[in-house]
């Protein structure tokens, strides 16, 4: 007896197809972005609108504000940063890249390298910060070649060190440094640990696998501009030290004008809370109402210092903007939020600029 397979109901073969249809469209459907995650993505056009009915005053308020809230969110969920994008720039010629890629493959001898404070050595090879590996050598619990170490020592490559009685694998400045310009955006904090938790600039940038990246000075929490990030610790030092008296440039807008005898006695010196501070050069450079721009240089770096200058006058800073430290330049293309990492040729000149040796250590003159 000839047996046929009995049909489903067109009507339930048509619920099924619908219901596979929602499954796969809840699968490939899209979070839709929250406001945390919108500031963490970094960059915002600059020509971007206000929302219908709100004032540009307004509508910056309110981007600051919530710059302001994210930055005080707690890491981890909705307030986790966003890698920032690197700039993208055209290739060089053949020649270019081919030196290029010799840099980057070079490595100095041990006897090039020589000897290294061992305090700063641990630091540079990840163990934890200088001041945490002094704590731990004064304290007895490292030892070079089975001897406790001492505070000042000297190690080389070929040392044996151990932390506790474990070795630690020691890395060693033997290479080119590398060097990012990164353009902060008002709002992020230029700290490696924020006790609240917030996000900060080291967040934002790429990460490395034998070394970290080491600010070069910092940038106030409503202060934007050139952040210089470098895996060279004597080459941030070279260029924050106060007695290499290197040159910050910024871009001022106060609510007010200056006076000329005001912008002479900027020139001349003032005496702030914490002592005596100027500006090597200082320019007006037009406004609009009651919003005035002026470039100004300075050769240190003191807490909040541009701002307190303005103010020792009566006038607010109502933004401030780095545009340039020492030899090196926020790029014009370079949008709030990216960063841009300079070639290894652009990095050597950075080196024999502040007069360093291919790896970031001091001459011997």
């Amino acid at each position: 007896m000839k047996t046929t397979r009995a049909r489903r109901p067109q009507p339930a073969i048509r619920e099924q197809k619908a219901a596979d249809q929602q499954r796969a469209g809840l699968k490939s459907r899209k979070p839709a972005p929250s406001a945390a995650d919108e500031f963490t993505s970094g960059y915002k056009p600059r020509d971007a609108k206000p929302a219908p009915g709100t004032s540009p005053r307004a509508a910056t308020t309110t981007g600051a504000a919530a710059a302001a809230a994210a930055a005080e969110a707690p890491r981890g969920g909705r307030g986790v940063a966003t890698k920032a994008k690197r700039m993208k720039m055209r290739a060089g010629s053949q020649h270019e890249v081919a030196v290029q890629k010799q840099l980057r493959a070079k490595r100095l001898t041990s006897a090039q390298v020589g000897e290294e404070r061992l305090q700063k050595a641990l630091a540079f090879s990840g163990i934890g910060s200088r001041r945490d590996m002094e704590e731990l050598i004064a304290a007895g619990r490292v030892s070079v070649n089975g001897k406790i170490a001492e505070l000042g020592v000297k190690v080389k490559q070929a040392d044996e060190v151990r932390i506790d009685g474990k070795r630690v694998t020691m890395r060693w400045q033997d290479r080119l440094a590398r060097v990012v310009l990164y353009h902060k955006q008002e709002g992020e904090l230029v700290t490696r640990d924020d006790p609240q938790g917030r996000l900060t600039v080291f967040d934002r940038l790429p990460r490395l696998s034998s070394s970290k990246w080491v600010a070069v000075g910092r940038l106030d929490f409503n202060t934007s501009g050139l952040l210089i990030f470098t895996t060279s610790g004597d080459l941030a030092n070279r260029m924050t030290h106060p007695r290499f008296e290197m040159e910050r440039e910024y871009a001022v807008r106060v609510l007010g004008e200056l006076t000329d005898e005001q912008i002479a006695e900027l020139r001349k010196g003032i005496t702030l809370d914490d002592g005596p501070a100027k500006f090597t050069h200082i320019e007006a450079q037009g406004g609009e109402g009651m919003n005035h721009w002026y470039r100004v240089v300075l050769k240190e770096g003191r807490n909040r210092e541009v701002r307190r200058m303005f103010e020792h006058f009566g006038l607010t800073v109502s933004r401030l903007m780095r545009v340039r430290f020492g030899a090196l330049t926020l790029p014009g293309r370079l949008k709030r939020g990216q960063f841009y990492e300079l070639s290894e040729t652009e990095v050597l000149a950075v080196m024999k600029w502040a007069d360093l040796k291919l790896n970031g250590e001091a001459k011997d003159h």
